[in-house]
């Protein structure tokens, strides 16, 4: 006998429930209050997910990164000047509605609260993280080839520092939301692509 089919999309069903560890955190994230979100029943969330809330919450992780990534990726290397983008990106996080500076960086969040209760998690979103770094780094060194990028430093140290200022604004601009120093900050912290 075959095997029942799924009345749904499973990757909606991951952001119904992204929305809802986005808001609250892993750990104040009732196994309920996802069920409710995605509008399945309890048995279609064990069925779909054998792991239950880690193994949902874990595949979030993995499809907002995916997205993100390959979206940004995409962009950053149709661009001529991928130095200008990058530039253009970091700046328009200054344009984020307040309601989604004061929920800050998905993957950032989870870093924070994952990093000293699941180890699992925590080495998961790292990899996520080095993803996006990754992508960094691979414009910064065509910037370099191409002449867009005059700086010597090395590729990999400029997409940590590009990394490392994307975590810094996403809790900074909770502290300080739309104030014109912010916009200040960026810029100085983007001279570093000259």
């Amino acid at each position: 006998m075959a095997g029942r089919h799924k009345l749904f999309d499973e990757k909606e069903l991951i952001k119904k429930a992204l929305t809802v560890f986005w808001k609250k955190g892993y750990h104040m994230s009732s196994a309920d209050e996802l069920i409710t979100a995605m509008g399945v029943s309890t048995g279609s969330f064990y069925l779909s997910f054998k792991g239950g809330k880690k193994e949902l919450y874990q595949k979030t992780l993995v499809q907002f990164a995916s997205n993100c990534n390959n979206d940004f990726r995409n962009k950053l290397m149709q661009q001529e000047n991928p130095v200008l983008y990058i530039k253009e990106f970091f700046l328009s996080m200054t344009d984020t509605p307040a309601f989604l500076q004061a929920v800050g960086c998905y993957l950032g969040n989870s870093l924070i609260e994952m990093s000293t209760t699941d180890q699992h998690s925590r080495e998961l979103i790292v990899t996520l993280l080095k993803e996006i770094e990754a992508v960094f780094c691979e414009a910064l060194r065509k910037a370099q080839v191409s002449g867009f990028l005059k700086t010597t430093q090395s590729p990999e140290l400029l997409g940590r520092h590009l990394i490392n200022l994307w975590n810094g604004i996403n809790v900074t601009r909770r502290m300080y939301g739309h104030d014109g120093f912010t916009k200040e900050m960026i810029e100085l912290n983007l001279k570093v692509l000259e």
